[in-house]
């Protein structure tokens, strides 16, 4: 008997582990393991209106992203065509026709590349690259808006020197020649603070809202300095038998060059203002600033 237990008996079962021992282990087991599985879909699930949410914003800022440029350009456009159709085209030689440049140059600088320069920071292909180039484009842009800004009020001076006409007497002057000196002020002091590595992280967290609350404001300056500098115009040439009240064609031009001057301020500012589209270190949760030269490491 004890040698049929040793050799042929039916074995005792073996409680090899505990799942054995307790077979709702196993099927604990097979839910934890399912539980490692499903978490992948529930995660793209909950995650899905935020992408949605952000799909749909990043849509969004570019449809006003185009608009501006649309926008931007119809202004040059309109201010090109007056000029060289009813004003008798362009020359510096201290004629009418140098004049002429000086809208076409304010707008053009001071308003739509100022605007353009301002939300360069927003597009979001920026956003996960060095911001280094991006900076030094801003720079640029705004360099060279300031640059037609200088031209343009020279060719004023100089028409009015050359025709013996006081300088800086109306409203429209003082507005653009405040404007344009905070603009060089502005990029004089952006230039020493963002772009040169000598200056200190508290000076740039001080004045980076500074900095941006200025541009808009010296924005508002050009946009009323260019609406009032049309009006002015159009009261100035259009007398005698073609009144700019009889509203002719040239007035209808004029007129649309400055509605479409504040529609492009206004989608520049919609950009602007929008939190959801300033550059993720940009926001104020996260005041960051690293210099210049450490910026190429990015």
């Amino acid at each position: 008997m004890r040698q049929q237990m040793q050799q042929g008996g039916p074995p005792s079962p073996s409680w090899s582990s505990a799942s054995d021992r307790f077979p709702l282990t196993r099927l604990g087991d097979a839910a934890e393991r399912g539980s490692e599985i499903s978490p992948e879909p529930q995660k793209v699930a909950d995650n899905s209106p935020s992408d949605l949410s952000r799909m749909r914003s990043v849509v969004v800022f570019y449809a006003c992203y185009l608009l501006c440029l649309v926008v931007g350009v119809a202004c040059v456009a309109c201010a090109c065509v007056w000029n060289s159709r009813w004003r008798g085209g362009f020359a510096w030689n201290g004629s009418p026709l140098q004049f002429n440049w000086h809208p076409v140059l304010m707008v053009t600088g001071l308003v739509v590349l100022y605007g353009n320069g301002a939300v360069l920071y927003r597009l979001p292909l920026t956003w996960s690259q060095n911001k280094l180039p991006w900076k030094l484009l801003h720079a640029a842009v705004m360099l060279l808006s300031l640059i037609l800004s200088v031209v343009g009020l020279c060719a004023v001076f100089d028409f009015h020197n050359a025709k013996r006409i006081p300088n800086l007497y109306s409203l429209h002057s003082w507005i653009g020649i405040a404007a344009t000196a905070l603009f060089a002020l502005q990029w004089a002091v952006g230039l020493a603070t963002f772009l040169l590595p000598c200056s200190p992280v508290w000076l740039r967290k001080t004045l980076k809202p500074v900095h941006a609350w200025m541009g808009a404001f010296i924005l508002s300056l050009s946009i009323a300095a260019c609406i009032s500098g049309i009006n002015e115009k159009l009261f100035f040439v259009l007398q005698g038998d073609n009144p700019y009240a009889a509203l002719p064609p040239e007035a209808l031009l004029g007129n649309s060059l400055g509605v479409l001057i504040v529609a492009f301020g206004l989608v520049v500012f919609v950009i602007l203002s929008n939190r959801e589209w300033q550059r993720p270190e940009s926001r104020p949760e996260d005041a960051t600033y690293t210099p210049l030269l450490q910026e190429e490491n990015e």
